[in-house]
């Protein structure tokens, strides 16, 4: 709600020590692009029942030291009557240039935390529509919802909807049997050496999987289709098992400690589907690295994200109140854990846009792609981004300018072997 404190998981991505939390979602399509006023007079007319795009995140006061940063919480403060159009605008920039730029440049302190961008494509005949923002404003499933309202055949979104915070009864992940127990809140597994190739700095890089591979890919295992999240997980896995084969300290030897992913598990239940805000919670999943089948680690990964919607338990809300109550102390005291890599080497992110056709303006949606926040360090983020004409899978890095694009190389090396089958492969 404007005026409100920011809960412990907003909180902390307004800490982001790793530069400006920024995230987005781009939309590519075919055509030309439409007019900037055309747009402005969309995002209006679509989203001007919404108290969320309206808000500007003020700091704690005081200094960033000592009791004041430890107790000091953000908050969102009102923008009633900021004008709506002023936050969309065109660029004659490809999505690349924009992750470049505009990802490691703060939003300024006195306008909404978010942008949308109309941006030239990266062949001719082609145009991306970039929502940017504070990843403390908005989730990946607020992004869907934000979009999806300006097709064609969308509608105005309503204000009291996108208020509705999930409460009482959430959705929550519940692993497969074969998985074993959650980990602990502070667990610690096995980190994976990245291959750490060019200047230590932020790199993000984009790839398109072709559509046959990864339908071979789901029905690797034979007895049953996958499904494209288990197949992404899987993909990854095989990624993270390369690199400590690659690693000199690694070779020979199998890891004797897990190797987690961590996944964003959407909370909202099915009655509180347009809330806008984060309704998120980042679990944790065994990666079965110590698999040298593809099929097999395919077969590890099968309910591994099962969600069901149940109630807080009492000992839950305490221990969230707990938390939120000294954002800046319990950010302190775990942050050099949770952000470590042996918490947690990977992160794994699917958006999928599900419906058969798409137009804005006319213009069909060809790909949708997700830009995550600078990953920790020594970490990396896999984002995958999908819609009925294809999947598109961007990587982020902070460990070397070169990683990004050696991991996405990778992923696809890893993705066909996962779809030749046992066969195929000799």
């Amino acid at each position: 709600m404007p005026g409100s404190h920011l809960p412990l998981m907003e909180e902390g991505m307004a800490r982001w020590p790793f530069g400006p939390p920024n995230a987005g979602i781009a939309l590519d399509f075919t055509g030309d692009p439409p007019a900037l006023q055309e747009m402005r007079a969309l995002a209006d007319e679509r989203w001007k029942a919404l108290p969320r795009l309206t808000q500007t995140l003020v700091a704690p006061g005081g200094p960033r030291t000592g009791l004041a940063w430890l107790t000091g919480r953000h908050r969102w403060a009102r923008g009633d009557g900021h004008d709506l159009a002023q936050q969309v605008d065109s660029a004659d920039s490809t999505l690349r240039d924009a992750v470049r730029q505009w990802f490691h440049t703060p939003f300024p302190a006195d306008r909404p935390p978010w942008s949308l961008h109309l941006l030239r494509g990266t062949t001719e005949g082609e145009f991306s529509l970039l929502f940017r923002m504070h990843h403390s404003l908005l989730d990946g499933r607020s992004l869907t919802t934000l979009l999806r309202a300006l097709f064609d055949d969308g509608r105005p979104l309503d204000g009291a909807a996108s208020l509705a915070v999930p409460g009482p009864r959430r959705r929550t992940a519940r692993p497969a049997p074969t998985a074993g127990d959650p980990p602990g809140l502070l667990t610690a597994g096995r980190a994976v050496p990245l291959p750490h190739q060019g200047p230590r700095e932020p790199a993000y890089t984009v790839v398109r999987l072709r559509a046959d591979v990864l339908r071979a890919a789901r029905e690797a295992v034979g007895v049953r289709t996958a499904t494209t999240n288990e197949v992404f997980l899987a993909t990854v896995s095989g990624v993270l098992r390369s690199c400590l084969a690659a690693s000199a300290a690694d070779q020979g030897a199998e890891p004797t400690q897990q190797v987690w992913l961590s996944v964003p598990v959407d909370e909202r239940p099915e009655d509180c589907g347009e809330f806008l805000g984060n309704a998120f919670a980042n679990v944790r999943v065994p990666a079965p690295v110590t698999l040298s089948d593809p099929a097999a680690r395919l077969t590890a990964c099968t309910g591994l994200l099962t969600t069901v919607t149940r109630p807080r338990s009492t000992s839950e809300k305490l221990v969230e109140g707990t938390l939120g109550a000294v954002p800046g102390a319990t950010m302190a005291l775990a942050g050099g854990r949770i952000f470590a890599p042996a918490y947690a080497p990977a992160a794994c992110s699917y958006v999928h846009l599900r419906e058969q056709v798409r137009t804005l303006a006319g213009r069909p949606l060809r790909r949708l792609t997700i830009v995550p926040m600078v990953p920790p360090a020594d970490t990396a983020t896999f984002g995958l981004g999908g819609c009925s004409q294809g999947h598109t899978l961007s990587v982020a890095t902070n460990s070397g300018g070169r990683d990004a694009a050696l991991l996405a190389e990778a992923f696809l090396d890893e993705l066909t072997l996962l779809a030749e089958g046992p066969a195929d492969r000799g």
